[in-house]
């Protein structure tokens, strides 16, 4: 199954760039022999010239094409707190009945617009707080390989 995250907002180097990469590469090589591809990054530019609803309009069209042919899972602070076993069986459990692909999609700074979240199969959250979006990613990225070890048996999540 591949695993995408399509989010607004490009990440411009730096350490949480880095950190991110670093679980996306993590998360791709536990994956690879567990029936997962990626996880892939993909990030679309906020749309210039654009504010309020006309904006996340657009953004929301950039994340439903991006989540074609897949699962999609948005991340939003009303969405369900899942712990890290949970969030591994959700990606075990869709693996295990041949879907082809979940695409996890964060939104700018407004939120998701209506097309997205009538497009979600899921909907998570990280707790109640809102979170940097950039922060998300390196989150989303962590608990993504951290499923991936949960999947495998690995040590590196100890519960």
């Amino acid at each position: 199954m591949r695993i995408q995250i399509a989010a607004i907002g490009k990440m411009r180097g730096g350490p949480d760039a880095a950190l991110t990469e670093d679980y996306l590469k993590r998360a791709r090589e536990f994956g690879r022999n567990r029936g997962f591809v990626g996880p892939d990054l993909s990030e679309f530019e906020p749309p210039r010239g654009l504010a309020g609803p006309a904006r996340t309009a657009k953004e929301g069209e950039w994340l439903a094409e991006a989540a074609e042919n897949s699962v999609a899972i948005t991340l939003d602070e009303r969405g369900r707190n899942l712990s890290s076993e949970k969030f591994a069986a959700m990606l075990g459990d869709l693996r295990d009945a041949g879907t082809k692909g979940a695409t996890f999609l964060i939104g700018g700074a407004d939120g998701h617009d209506a097309k997205v979240t009538a497009i979600a199969h899921h909907t998570i959250a990280f707790g109640a707080a809102t979170w940097p979006h950039m922060l998300v990613r390196t989150m989303l990225a962590e608990q993504i390989y951290r499923a991936m070890t949960i999947l495998a048996g690995h040590p590196y999540h100890r519960s």
